[in-house]
């Protein structure tokens, strides 16, 4: 099947910028957070989860681990980004041991929002802590490429916002307000953004993958159209005309460069869509099903299990299970 002329022209105006088309999208569809005052010595650990975490530092002193990277200072004004949200502790020195969550007062302020202190003599540390849920799959690919953890202020040299939002946030941070939780949510999403910007321009070139993909003039402009639509009724034919080559060489510059075919990534990319409506959302099997553009609920659920090996009906009864971040600790 073919799109129609009108179809066709909304598709082309594309930006050539993918990554922009990408990130258009992205919002944190879900953030926790507690601002916490501790005084050393204080030392948090922060298990494994499936969501994004960020950490940043209004007031010294405050000092993070992971197995990857060891014990890295962090100084005033700085954010620390765990993508794939890898365990981590948080300390006000790399000698302090045990968890010292236990032995401080957690006060739940509502909207997502806790207040954490830990009473004591020394030096204060004064920190925005939170768990951030993705409501754009899009990110999906990328998030998995990036690095365990990545700190604002060696990237904020490549984005001259950086600085300043960082600023902003010490400055909200330290003198909480009426209204300081949503803008400091709306500071996070901005500035994760930014981030995740700023690290795919700095990352070293490829041939192949999903950066490089995103990168390429023609295979980019698919990508985009593809995340933005994924429902649409995508043929080779089509896909061939936006990035303006012939299906054969489209086809094969898709492979080569993502390492599958342009169906076989729009398959995926529609199953992990149908798994973030069908959990987070709550949709209904059918409206899925329809949203995603299958003919019927029968065949977007065998091509749903053929890809995650699991039923949607199964999906929409857990994950909805694993969503509570418990404000991020």
């Amino acid at each position: 099947m073919s799109i129609s002329s009108s179809e066709a022209s909304s598709h082309q105006n594309i930006p050539m910028d993918a990554l922009s088309e990408v990130l258009q999208d992205f919002r944190l569809s879900g953030v926790n957070y507690g601002r916490c005052e501790l005084r050393h010595p204080w030392s948090i650990a922060f298990p494994q989860q499936a969501f994004l975490r960020f950490h940043f530092v209004s007031q010294g002193p405050c000092w993070i681990h992971t197995e990857a990277e060891g014990w890295q200072e962090l100084r005033k004004g700085d954010l620390v980004l765990l993508p794939q949200g890898t365990a981590h502790r948080l300390a006000s020195a790399p000698d302090v041991v045990g968890d010292s969550l236990d032995g401080c007062q957690i006060t739940n302020l509502g909207s997502n929002v806790c207040e954490v202190m830990r009473e004591g003599t020394g030096a204060a540390s004064t920190l925005f802590c939170g768990s951030m849920a993705l409501g754009a799959c899009a990110l999906n690919p990328l998030i998995t490429l990036m690095p365990p953890i990545i700190k604002g202020c060696d990237v904020a040299g490549h984005d001259p916002i950086v600085g300043p939002l960082l600023a902003a946030m010490t400055e909200e941070a330290a003198q909480p307000q009426m209204g300081s939780a949503t803008i400091l949510s709306r500071m996070a999403d901005l500035l994760t953004a930014r981030l995740i910007r700023c690290w795919v321009h700095c990352t070293g070139a490829s041939t192949t993958g999903w950066l490089a993909a995103i990168r390429d003039p023609h295979i980019g402009r698919v990508l985009a159209a593809m995340h933005r639509d994924p429902g649409h009724n995508w043929t080779l034919e089509n896909l061939a005309g936006l990035a303006g080559q012939s299906r054969s060489i489209f086809a094969e510059r898709f492979s080569a460069v993502l390492g599958e075919g342009p169906a076989r990534y729009l398959a995926r990319l529609r199953m992990q869509l149908a798994g973030e409506l069908l959990g987070q959302n709550g949709m209904s099997v059918a409206e899925v099903a329809a949203r995603l553009g299958y003919e019927s609920e029968a065949s977007f659920a065998r091509a749903f299990k053929r890809i995650t090996n699991v039923s949607p009906g199964v999906v929409r009864r857990t994950i909805s299970r694993r969503t509570d971040m418990n404000f991020g600790f």
